[in-house]
């Protein structure tokens, strides 16, 4: 038997020496995860059998190696719903709670809401707004065929409409009939790929991360997209880069076609995501 106290120290520190940002956190995820039981139980366990012990270390030499927590446990938490995750999708990020979180907002205030998400990954935004407002109609839409294959395990059974394309020429029978379009894109500059962050660099889908010279093609896109996809008077939420803060809402404040542009900071007060009303 191994007492676990210690064994998470040493863990601790390993991941520490590694790099890992937060390997308090990982490190009794990890812990958990090999046992099989809730977080809040860990401190109720007081020693490790052989085998969950030799699972925990494992996973902490892995994740030593900088492969992502979620791709070792599985899983990533979103709001109010969890969704399965690995190897050839982006794993959703905890800021991006933000965007989805307006964009329920947003739905709320419609009679039964038409939302669209693109560029839907795991389908974490698509599943929470379906979660939350469950008299909407959500569609998802997903162009890499790795993760759209996540999307569909994490939306079966859940009401979200999935289809497999491009953001620009998406849901043509959905024109001028949506009351939210909501959607992630790829936003870093295929020039700045030395200084993405190491686990999203070598395990997030190149699809997802890069976007043109600037990192705003798919943003332009988007807004020409969702000016179609949109009633008028419909709202668009799109997450960014925090240093398109200025850039992402001036592709919309150009074209005359949106009201009510507006950046809004993570919790971090950073800008993360841009909001802009299609003008009636």
């Amino acid at each position: 038997m191994s007492e676990p106290r210690a064994l998470l120290r040493e863990a601790i520190q390993r991941l520490r020496v590694a790099g890992v940002p937060s390997p308090e956190y990982d490190a009794r995820v990890l812990l958990a995860h090999a046992l099989e039981v809730d977080l809040g139980r860990l401190p109720l366990i007081e020693d490790l059998a052989p085998e969950p012990a030799a699972r925990f270390a494992d996973l902490v030499a892995r994740r030593s190696q900088r492969i992502p927590l979620q791709h070792l446990t599985g899983v990533a938490h979103f709001r109010t719903i969890t969704v399965a995750v690995g190897p050839g999708v982006f794993t959703p990020r905890p800021e991006t709670e933000l965007l989805a979180g307006w964009a329920i907002e947003r739905a709320r205030e419609c009679p039964a809401p038409v939302v669209v998400d693109l560029c839907t990954g795991s389908g974490a935004i698509a599943r929470a707004i379906a979660a939350e407002v469950p008299d909407a109609q959500v569609h998802a839409v997903e162009l890499d065929p790795e993760a759209y294959v996540w999307a569909q395990r994490n939306l079966t059974g859940t009401g979200v409409a999935l289809s497999e394309g491009d953001l620009a020429q998406a849901l043509p029978e959905l024109d001028a009939q949506v009351d939210v379009v909501v959607c992630n894109p790829p936003y870093v500059p295929l020039t700045a790929f030395d200084g993405v962050d190491q686990e999203a660099r070598e395990h997030d889908p190149a699809l997802a991360l890069f976007s043109g010279s600037d990192g705003l093609a798919a943003m332009r896109a988007l807004e020409g997209r969702a000016a179609r996809l949109l009633k008028p008077g419909g709202w668009l939420g799109a997450e960014h880069a925090d240093v398109q803060g200025e850039s992402a809402p001036a592709i919309f404040a150009s074209t005359g076609n949106w009201t009510q542009v507006r950046d809004h900071p993570d919790l971090a007060g950073r800008a993360r995501f841009v909001t802009a009303r299609l003008a009636r």
